[in-house]
């Protein structure tokens, strides 16, 4: 989770499709210039250790984007696919 919310932050699109789980990656991802990555919380996680193949992560990250600050809250599901955590998507509220 760390590491797809560092490459938010530093635009890299390449790393977010290659952690995001085939079956729901889209096509390309597109990253916003304008966007700065201020902050993530991690609110609270399940699973996800070493001899786990899911877990969940809540997060809060903090974000400015045309001068406006805001937040992103989500609940996100990870699988391990081909021994590599990977993001699945949101979990529903």
């Amino acid at each position: 989770m760390r590491s797809r919310y560092s490459a938010f932050a530093v635009h890299d699109a390449a790393y977010l499709l290659r952690t995001w789980h085939p079956d729901t990656r889209p096509q390309r991802v597109d990253v916003d210039e304008h966007t700065r990555w201020l902050g993530l919380e991690v609110l609270a996680s399940t699973d996800g250790g070493p001899f786990h193949q899911e877990g969940t992560v809540e997060f809060i990250a903090t974000y400015r984007e045309h001068g406006h600050r805001d937040t992103l809250r989500e609940h996100s599901r990870f699988v391990r696919h081909d021994g590599a955590w990977v993001y699945v998507g949101p979990l529903p509220r």
